[in-house]
């Protein structure tokens, strides 16, 4: 869990634009370094999950993120969320759940303990979180929420299709649950204000991108952003990402920030 003594320094000054929001999608068993981008090992997760214990962050679900004004989080807060809801996905909520951490899962509903419907890109293999999984997560203390049914760009469907991506995952999670779901996470990121719109006309309260950035910085419940996690992901550029708010982690990457907030003091 070593971090390099640059990093250690930046970090000091991370949380001073308000909470952040991490995306992961999967969490692979050992050390390897995945070959799918958005997998991680677990060692690296772990690794990832004691930086935060060491530095005293908080870890609230993306409702509550939501529900409480911003200023009243601590310095250091981290908002974890998962995509998809992969089987192995429930290694990592034991991890959490050592640490004394919560996180948010976004299910895509149609493929509830069944391989991934959609197109493959490359993900590992196996078939995603049963619902007897999922209410375990939930009385543990996780929140699940929706991803639609069946993970379509939404952008990319008609008015009716999309309010049937969005009602029915949202009913289908709340059957199984036995609890309203509120949060949402948009498949792919893919968005636009007639997504958002649906979105608040579906009933949930919340919504997360993938545009990164501190994760209030729109003030806008429904366009929350949050920070991809990697394969390649050290706990060093982890780290610089808490600080940064940013993919943009590289070592030019941060003497060009630096040099910017000299000449613009």
């Amino acid at each position: 869990m070593k971090i390099d003594p640059i990093t250690t320094l930046l970090h000091r000054q991370a949380g001073e634009h308000g909470p952040i929001m991490l995306m992961y999608h999967t969490v692979t068993p050992g050390k390897q370094l995945p070959a799918w981008p958005w997998s991680v090992s677990m060692q690296r997760f772990c690794d990832q999950l004691d930086f935060l214990a060491a530095e005293g962050y908080v870890t609230p679900t993306m409702a509550e993120l939501a529900a409480t004004p911003a200023k009243a989080w601590t310095k250091h807060t981290a908002v974890i969320t998962f995509d998809d809801g992969y089987v192995n996905n429930l290694a990592a909520s034991e991890e959490l759940l050592r640490r004394g951490m919560r996180a948010t899962w976004f299910i895509v509903s149609g493929s509830m303990g069944q391989s991934p419907k959609w197109p493959e890109d490359g993900r590992p293999q196996g078939r995603l979180l049963e619902a007897s999984e999922l209410r375990d997560m939930q009385e543990s203390g996780m929140e699940i929420g929706s991803h639609t049914v069946n993970h379509v760009r939404l952008t990319n469907v008609d008015d009716i299709r999309l309010m049937q991506e969005l009602d029915d995952s949202k009913a289908m999670l709340e059957e199984v649950l036995g609890k309203a779901v509120s949060s949402f996470a948009y498949p792919y990121g893919v968005w636009n204000g007639r997504c958002e719109q649906a979105v608040k006309d579906a009933g949930y309260a919340t919504a997360c991108t993938t545009r990164t950035g501190w994760a209030l910085r729109d003030n806008n419940p429904y366009q929350l952003r949050r920070l991809t996690v990697f394969n390649t992901d050290t706990t060093s550029t982890f780290a610089r990402k808490l600080y940064m708010g940013s993919h943009d982690v590289h070592w030019h990457d941060i003497a060009g920030y630096a040099l910017r907030r000299v000449l613009y003091r």
